[in-house]
């Protein structure tokens, strides 16, 4: 299976990939004014998050980054205002991997801000296991837990607003994982962050398509960025980067479908809950893979994730 994907990631997920599949993009799709539009993206100090944030920016869009860490923030804050001459870009601290911190966040936010679009963008890839000071392991608390406490505990917010949309960025490696709900913080066996990292995208996936069927009056995406090359795939990676540096696509090539997910009135077309790759929703298994879960296993999911979620509600 990884084999499989390898090769299908060679030709489709490379900056050759894009520039193929971008010759069939709409030209007027990202033409858009996005003033009154209140847009909220996790991570957006670097990589991804940031290059989505000042595509926003530049169209006008209120931006709400949600960052770690203050100083890398507000220096990106800087950066994405000068470019675009927009001043409407808040700067918020949030631990993702905190489930606490994310439900204090948006108690908070929600008393005094809108917010028509959600990005969940925040990602996590430590290669050895961490337990966070909720005793929850790290990546899934970040990519899992984290995204799951911020949407639903958002929903109410995003239901009153025009057009509603949730954007999950996610990652083409969850095609080689099945979901493994007897063991969503890996305590068993030996240890391999990029395949947690990637057993955490496809969860992502499936609570995307389980919220669109919950949630109709908002639209729900998940998507592959591609192979990027960002900060965070130089530290988690590094020796796939090392080895695909010359392939890898830029930053703004792996932000154009969450861009496109977010801002555009073509993509609000699509119906809710698919994955999107490069403008285009595509299949959430590889050909013939044994990586499709049971409506059973998909229930368990969201079961843990709610009883996990109200233990740490303050």
């Amino acid at each position: 299976m990884n084999a499989v994907w390898f090769v299908k990631g060679l030709q489709e997920y490379t900056k050759s990939g894009y520039e193929a599949a971008a010759k069939h993009f709409t030209p007027g799709d990202l033409e858009v004014n996005l003033s009154g539009r209140s847009f909220m993206i996790t991570g957006a100090n670097s990589g991804i998050g940031k290059a989505t944030a000042q595509e926003i920016a530049n169209r006008g869009g209120v931006v709400h980054m949600v960052c770690r860490n203050k100083g890398r923030a507000e220096a990106a804050k800087e950066e994405i205002v000068e470019q675009s001459k927009n001043e409407n870009v808040y700067v918020h601290i949030v631990d993702m991997s905190s489930a606490r911190q994310v439900w204090e966040f948006v108690q908070k936010f929600t008393e005094t801000h809108t917010v028509h679009v959600l990005i969940n963008n925040a990602g996590c890839m430590v290669n050895q296991r961490e337990v966070t000071e909720e005793g929850l392991e790290k990546n899934f608390a970040t990519n899992t837990l984290g995204t799951y406490i911020l949407t639903t505990a958002l929903v109410d917010a995003l239901k009153k607003v025009e057009e509603p949309r949730v954007i999950t960025v996610s990652s083409g490696g969850m095609l080689t994982q099945k979901l493994n709900v007897d063991d969503l913080q890996f305590e068993k066996g030996t240890f391999d962050g990029t395949m947690v990292y990637a057993q955490n995208k496809r969860q992502q996936v499936i609570l995307t398509q389980r919220w669109a069927s919950q949630h109709k009056e908002i639209q729900f995406s998940s998507m592959h960025p591609g192979w990027a090359d960002t900060p965070a795939v130089q530290l988690s990676m590094p020796s796939f980067h090392a080895k695909m540096k010359n392939r890898l696509r830029t930053e703004a090539m792996g932000a154009d479908t969450a861009v496109w997910l977010a801002v555009s009135p073509s993509a609000v077309k699509q119906k809710s809950g698919l994955f999107f790759q490069d403008r285009q929703a595509v299949s959430t298994h590889l050909p013939l893979a044994s990586s499709r879960s049971t409506p059973q296993e998909e229930e368990r999911l969201l079961a843990v994730l709610e009883e996990l979620a109200l233990k740490f509600k303050p």
